[in-house]
């Protein structure tokens, strides 16, 4: 996939503009999700998107393939969605959220073992969407799209040590809804399981 980005990227350097359109087809749903991430409205992350792949088209010739394209890509969405936040000076409320300890996230994980497999990525996905923007985007990285500390450190410009700590906060919180939003569903699959 990376050689293969590379191939497009050196084409549309050459002058193929048509090249873009498969860069921009392979992770404009990825991209879109992240940008919803960050900003929670759909308009205003449609924008941000295509803000991302424009700001992408440009700088293009600087991208020195010292990471995956998709890193680069990611980058891109994640500042451009913060300079709309700080734009908008939307303050986005953020859940109060209890600390919550390690045995707890893992008896969520336990818990969400129960659930069917779809079942339990939508609901993650419905309760990551209710978390601030940055945990969020950060847990849509190293869940959904498997990238390593390394990889979400260069994406969002922190060291992976800091990385692993705000992932960990970030499955706390994520603990916490997840408990809150769950609990009934878990209750009641064990009920159809005893019928």
């Amino acid at each position: 996939m990376t050689t293969n980005d590379q191939h497009y990227i050196n084409l549309i350097i050459k002058g193929d503009t048509n090249a873009f359109s498969v860069l921009v087809n392979r992770y404009k749903d990825l991209v879109y999700t992240l940008t919803l991430r960050m900003l929670k409205n759909r308009e205003e992350a449609e924008e941000v998107a295509q803000d991302t792949f424009i700001k992408a088209y440009k700088s293009l010739s600087r991208f020195k393939g010292d990471s995956k394209f998709s890193t680069w890509i990611y980058k891109i969405a994640y500042n451009t969605s913060l300079d709309r936040i700080k734009k908008n000076k939307k303050y986005i409320n953020d859940v109060a959220i209890n600390e919550f300890t390690e045995h707890q996230v893992k008896t969520m994980d336990n818990a969400l073992e129960k659930l069917e497999n779809n079942e339990r990525e939508q609901a993650i996905q419905d309760c990551i969407a209710l978390l601030p923007s940055d945990d969020s985007f950060l847990l849509t990285l190293y869940y959904f799209e498997d990238l390593s500390l390394e990889e979400i450190s260069e994406a969002i410009g922190l060291t992976p040590n800091n990385v692993k700590v705000k992932l960990f906060r970030s499955r706390k919180k994520l603990a916490t809804i997840l408990k809150q939003r769950l609990e009934p569903e878990i209750i009641e699959y064990y009920e159809r399981e005893r019928q």
